[in-house]
């Protein structure tokens, strides 16, 4: 089968030397939508190098080149057709607050294939750290449809718990109809995103928002609206993507708090609020 899964666990973790600057965490905020208003001084901790702070979300593109999911595909043992792929999930732990710029290490590797029967799920894992330490661990949950089925380890499954009651806030962020468009720059070049006819031969009407996109501005919201914009609070983000954003809709993005955590749903405005992110959680450090 195209997923060799001995294989593909037994491969050496793949290294690479990456770096980033402000310019591309700047790019990287305009892409989940930040800088409006543009002389708001909240936006402009995101988009003005003076004053500049890193949201941890920008881990899942530092450095450019492939995301998580097409670094997946890459990978030995892995040989699927894109148009079959889906980002099923995502999480990000930093250990320490971002550098604005910097120059690092990322380790891939591939640390489990489960059989969801109707599909396959790659977990990729990256490490990354630079010259003082560790900087982030994350994990990509990447479903390859039609490839499951092969009697292995389900794996675990997935929280499925509602959250009960009304939430504490609830704010709702407009997709503008260009924002794949822009995100695109920040690395992630697939063609789902950009493409009528490769979006319609995936099984979609019309090209979808990135899922890391809707991940970077559902963070993005909790910052801002729960922390005061103070992205070093954030200690670890995890979201499965149930549901696709087209651009143009409106996300509605309703937030509980806990004892040390957020926890989120996303919806789309337009279509009833049809799920787009489930299983949210954001981990605070003690502020």
């Amino acid at each position: 089968m195209p997923v060799d899964t001995a294989r593909a666990l037994a491969a050496a973790p793949r290294t690479t030397e990456i770096s980033w600057t402000p310019e591309d965490v700047q790019l990287y905020h305009l892409g989940i939508g930040a800088g409006v208003p543009a002389t708001d001084p909240r936006e402009l901790r995101y988009t003005l190098e003076s004053r500049l702070h890193v949201l941890p979300s920008f881990a899942t593109v530092a450095g450019g080149g492939a995301p998580g999911v097409i670094a997946a595909l890459s990978m030995p043992g892995v040989d699927v057709d894109l148009a079959g792929v889906l980002h099923g999930g995502q999480s990000l732990r930093v250990h320490r607050p971002l550098p604005v710029r910097a120059a690092a290490t990322r380790t891939d590797r591939i640390t489990a294939v489960h059989d969801k029967g109707k599909a396959a799920v790659l977990v990729l894992r990256s490490d990354a750290a630079d010259g003082d330490g560790p900087l982030w661990t994350a994990e990509a949950q990447v479903y390859v449809r039609g490839e499951g089925g092969w009697g292995g380890d389900r794996g675990p499954s997935s929280d499925a718990r509602e959250e009960r009651g009304a939430p504490d806030r609830t704010v709702e962020r407009p997709v503008r109809e260009d924002q794949a468009l822009l995100y695109r720059l920040t690395g992630d070049l697939n063609p789902l995103h950009a493409d009528p006819g490769f979006a319609r031969r995936a099984g979609f009407d019309r090209p979808v928002l990135h899922g890391l996109c809707t991940y970077g501005m559902t963070l993005k919201a909790v910052v801002d609206t729960l922390l005061d914009g103070d992205v070093t609070r954030v200690r670890s983000w995890t979201a499965r993507f149930t549901g696709v954003t087209y651009p143009g809709e409106t996300l509605r993005i309703r937030m509980w708090r806990g004892d040390g955590t957020v926890r989120v749903a996303v919806g789309a405005v337009e279509r009833g609020d049809a799920p787009v992110l489930a299983g949210v959680t954001v981990e605070l450090t003690r502020s």
